[in-house]
């Protein structure tokens, strides 16, 4: 049988023609070629009416100390800009920058202002550019913020411990009790799984949206977000299925990267929080916290309840799934940035979507080889993904403010 029929030349052979390079080229060549007639002959001067060129500045982070005011501005206008002056509490105030000058699209710089700031109180800083554009940023709550040092690592440490790594300890712990599930049971707890990681991927996005939303535009909050998930998610899959679906320890430790993924989201946000002042985690928001992610523990003990492993495989999956909450609280209190805690999140949303398709086709699959969707329906599996959302939403409510 002819393997070529219609005598098209081997792939090796074309792909090392000169001429087939010499195509690839031109469109490259035609390109440049058009960039550079652009911004030689300038075209679109006809198009000048004088209207100022299209500014956005977004300001990043917030420094308040004994010196006052540093804040972390990066610009995203349609062309260089200029910040002019600064207005603390409708008060013009000296300043420097750095770099100092104009700020590229795209570019940041860092903004001092020696104003006297009163804990406690609230203020306004507006930025006016030189073209008399202005960009507010609002401190609801000036409080200082965290410095690099033992007491505070320490501090911050015990907190994401108490709400990271203690209830997915808890949760773990009810394996010995789960060994002897039935069948019905196992099914109504691997369906609480994906109930609750349901309601984790939903939370999650939502949160990514919401950091997006106060990133630069430059960023494409909605865009990034969503292209993050899909790449991680894709991912995941793709290293989860090189030798087939994953079970057991396999599974179980799929589940914790994606709920310690979530959780250093989450430990971003608390961070970010304490560093702008706008949290007061009380000892009930702490107990809600903690009470939320008990549920996390037993998704995680579900894949494995028909093996046994070791004590350390307990340890290293209550660390991967908890411990993110500690290095995500130490980031956001000392550098937080809304895009980077929305890439964070993004790549959380993506990975606890591929435990639900893992943990779903468990499910299905069970003890019998081929998939069995109808026992998704089955009374167990349906009350477990209720009791799974049902219980993620009403322990959220505690840590909702």
């Amino acid at each position: 049988m002819n393997e070529n029929p219609r005598n098209f030349p081997p792939v090796s052979t074309v792909a090392s023609s000169p001429r087939h390079l010499l195509w690839l080229a031109l469109p490259l060549i035609v390109l440049v070629a058009a960039v550079l007639w652009l911004l030689q002959s300038d075209p679109l001067r006809g198009f000048d009416n004088g209207a100022p060129p299209v500014e956005n500045l977004t300001i990043e982070r917030t420094v308040l100390d004994e010196d006052g005011l540093r804040m972390l501005v990066r610009a995203g206008g349609s062309e260089p800009m200029t910040i002019a002056q600064v207005q603390v509490d409708a008060a013009y105030w000296q300043f420097t920058q750095e770099p100092a000058g104009t700020i590229s699209r795209g570019d940041t710089a860092w903004v001092a202002i020696p104003f006297p700031w009163v804990p406690g109180e609230a203020h306004k800083v507006t930025f006016v550019t030189n073209t008399g554009a202005t960009f507010d940023h609002e401190i609801p709550v000036a409080v200082p913020t965290p410095k690099v040092s033992g007491n505070a690592l320490v501090s911050q440490a015990l907190l994401g411990a108490f709400v990271g790594i203690l209830p997915v300890a808890i949760g773990l712990l009810c394996y010995p009790a789960l060994r002897g599930a039935g069948s019905n049971t196992m099914t109504f707890l691997l369906a609480l799984t994906v109930g609750l990681l349901a309601f984790l991927l939903v939370d999650t996005l939502t949160e990514a949206l919401e950091f997006a939303s106060q990133s630069a535009a430059i960023f494409q909050g909605s865009v990034m977000v969503i292209l993050t998930a899909v790449a991680s998610f894709l991912t995941l899959v793709a290293i989860g299925r090189r030798h087939g679906s994953p079970t057991g320890l396999a599974l179980a430790t799929y589940i914790a990267i994606g709920i310690g993924l979530h959780n250093f989201g989450e430990g971003l946000a608390i961070g970010a929080a304490f560093a702008a002042g706008a949290a007061g985690l009380g000892t009930f928001l702490v107990l809600g916290f903690t009470l939320h992610n008990i549920t996390e523990g037993i998704g995680i003990a579900a894949p494995i309840l028909k093996i046994r492993p070791k004590l350390v495989h307990f340890v290293g999956l209550t660390l991967l799934a908890g411990g993110p909450a500690v290095l995500g609280i130490w980031v956001g209190s000392l550098a937080f940035a809304p895009h980077w805690t929305a890439i964070a999140l993004a790549i959380g949303a993506g990975a606890i979507a591929q435990v639900i398709v893992e943990v779903t086709a468990l499910l299905a699959r069970s003890e019998n080889i081929r998939p069995d969707f109808a026992r998704l329906l089955s009374p167990a599996a349906f009350s477990g993904v209720t009791t799974g959302l049902a219980f993620m939403y009403v322990t959220a409510m505690l840590v909702k403010i």
